[in-house]
């Protein structure tokens, strides 16, 4: 019995130490995250009073990040000997971020692990955001819809050729659609998505929340 009890707590000291941490750059993929705005905003951003969420800022999916990724699992707050990204640095991704707070914390809980120096993974997240097109009519949503979710991920197969289905998948969060998380390989290309990340929502009334 001393023994299984060893084994166990082994296996548990094990599983804990993948999950901070890691050595970076040693990864098998990316998982792009894509934010839809004002769902974030309702759950979040609203009590926060963050300048993501201001009327007319007319924004849809946003980046939410650039996670690299094992087969089965994720590694984060990796060692790495790359500086941290300049407050300027981090500024600069609030176009496509919504605020500079998310693209620093974003390098420090993802960014390490990929490898690269914090310029380099910025550049590399907006490169992977500009491979995928949100499709446009996401821009035209002045209302709640509610909907199933499989309807977000069609309209993103639609709108991105050479997309398939095991390679996307999307969020909810407390009844409203959450994210789209698009799977890539190390040099951003499509690629299935491990079994730990093919978790679609199955709502058939999902909600989307209206574009502010």
């Amino acid at each position: 019995m001393r023994l299984l009890l060893l084994a166990i707590a082994a296996l548990c000291w094990a599983n804990a130490a993948r999950a901070e941490g890691e050595r970076a750059g040693d990864f098998d993929y990316y998982v792009l995250s894509l934010s839809w705005s004002s769902a974030w905003c309702a759950l979040e951003g609203d009590s926060r009073n963050d300048p993501q969420c201001d009327a007319g800022r007319g924004l849809t999916f946003v980046l939410h990040g650039l996670w690299p990724q094992y087969a089965d699992g994720w590694p984060s707050f990796c060692r790495t000997k790359e500086r941290d990204p300049t407050r300027s640095e981090s500024a600069a991704m609030a176009d496509i971020m919504g605020g500079s707070g998310l693209a620093f914390y974003q390098w420090k809980k993802h960014g390490r692990c990929s490898g690269l120096t914090a310029q380099d993974y910025y550049h590399t997240a907006r490169e992977a955001y500009r491979r995928v097109t949100v499709p446009d009519l996401f821009a035209d949503v002045s209302r709640p819809l509610t909907l199933p979710a499989s309807v977000i991920e069609d309209a993103f197969l639609e709108a991105n050729p050479g997309l398939a289905r095991d390679q996307i998948t999307i969020t909810c969060a407390d009844g409203l659609i959450q994210e789209a998380r698009i799977c890539l390989t190390p040099e951003l290309g499509f690629r299935r998505c491990g079994d730990d990340v093919i978790r679609d929502c199955r709502l058939k009334d999902a909600v989307l929340e209206p574009v502010r």
